[in-house]
């Protein structure tokens, strides 16, 4: 099959839709089809994988607290149709309804059409003032998938039906390989691993106040924040609480997550909301790492509590501070608990969910033809 792969975020940029569409791309072309990827960008991109072709100039605009660089040219048209003149079986937007890219690939495209919603927000701008507009291009899809059921929960506020749940992949071997711990977190203490950018939704504020209460109880445990963004306010809080052996690591390159995560005794996220799926819980499942996190909706999704590790309240310091004890101080408890999130990562495997999403793909294929035989026979009779 040839498919285009259309996000609406600039493709510089590393995020979760366009690490979702580089995962995909590499898979289809393993198993011998040919993806096409379509973003925003400055200049050119390339890849050893596919193609790449950059359309339209993006800038930098706050969608639901967080900064999204998205096209808004509407001087993109006579591109669009371009690419779309290569005949691909299969277009398949990120996030559809974001301007402006994926929106211009709806209006031309005239093959089998795709859409993928990943987020899981409060609410959105572009939705909530542009809903009546987005409608008719709502009709152009022939396949909804979300990359969750909190992502459903979303999206339907907005755009009622049926969507196909097919989950982030994520890098199992990656975070499984055996890598050396750091060294200079290998002295016998206890160390709790968050990972996550310095966003307020993130939750680190309630795991500063709870390790208050986890070195009070476990003198000889460390706090490890590991996030791409720099992490100053945090610093003083951590001053500000008396905390010590709280280290702070910003831009840790992916190569060497699993290091930390290696470091690691127990992995923490305590999220206030809004995630539409626990990646950060399955790479720590991944890695062999007991959790405690947040009960939201994308995090109850992938972990059940007492199984791959422990769901609390969120912004409960209390709750927290109580459940990483509880971990800390139960290593056997833990190693059941390593061993069931193990298991449960190896289902979010990206060879197995680029093979759902395929599937997907031959289904409304095969449908598309049954409605044009229908069509067709119809006329015939007339």
């Amino acid at each position: 099959m040839k498919i285009a792969l259309v996000s609406p975020y600039d493709w510089a940029v590393s995020g979760g839709v366009n690490n979702h569409i580089a995962h995909l791309a590499e898979q289809f072309v393993g198993l011998g089809h040919q993806p096409h990827i379509i973003a925003p960008g400055v200049g050119e991109a390339h890849s050893d994988v596919c193609p790449i072709t950059i359309i339209g100039r993006p800038i930098p605009l706050r969608v639901s607290g967080s900064i999204a660089r998205i096209t808004l040219s509407l001087r993109t048209a006579g591109k669009v149709k371009a690419v779309l003149e290569e005949g691909f079986d299969i277009v398949h937007v990120h996030e559809p309804f974001m301007p402006q890219l994926p929106i211009q690939f709806l209006r031309y495209s005239t093959t089998v059409n795709v859409g993928t919603w990943h987020a899981a927000r409060e609410s959105n701008f572009f939705y909530v003032y542009g809903r009546r507009l987005i409608k008719r291009w709502q009709t152009k899809l022939d396949g909804k998938i979300a990359v969750s059921s909190a992502a459903v929960k979303h999206i339907e506020q907005y755009f009622p039906g049926y969507y196909n749940v097919i989950p982030n992949g994520v890098d199992v071997e990656h975070f499984a390989q055996d890598v050396a711990p750091l060294p200079e977190f290998m002295d016998g203490k206890k160390n709790v691993l968050f990972v996550g950018r310095p966003e307020k939704r993130k939750g680190l504020r309630y795991l500063i106040r709870a390790f208050v209460g986890v070195q009070r109880a476990i003198p000889d445990s460390r706090l490890i924040v590991v996030g791409a963004g720099k992490f100053d306010r945090w610093e003083g809080a951590v001053r500000r609480a008396k905390l010590h052996d709280v280290h702070f690591r910003s831009y840790v390159p992916f190569d060497e997550l699993p290091r930390y995560h290696h470091s690691a005794h127990v992995f923490c996220a305590p999220n206030t909301g809004f995630e539409s799926q626990g990646i950060v819980l399955l790479e720590a499942m991944a890695a062999g790492l007991p959790i405690v996190a947040s009960n939201i909706d994308g995090f109850a999704g992938v972990l059940t509590h007492g199984v791959e590790g422990l769901l609390v309240q969120p912004e409960d310091p209390q709750a927290l501070a109580d459940a990483l004890i509880e971990l800390l101080r139960d290593p056997a408890r833990c190693g059941q608990m390593v061993a069931h999130g193990r298991d449960r990562a190896q289902h979010f495997r990206w060879d197995r969910v680029s093979q759902r999403v395929l599937s997907y793909y031959e289904r409304l294929i095969y449908e598309r033809r049954l409605v044009e035989r229908e069509r067709g026979a119809e006329r015939g009779a007339v």
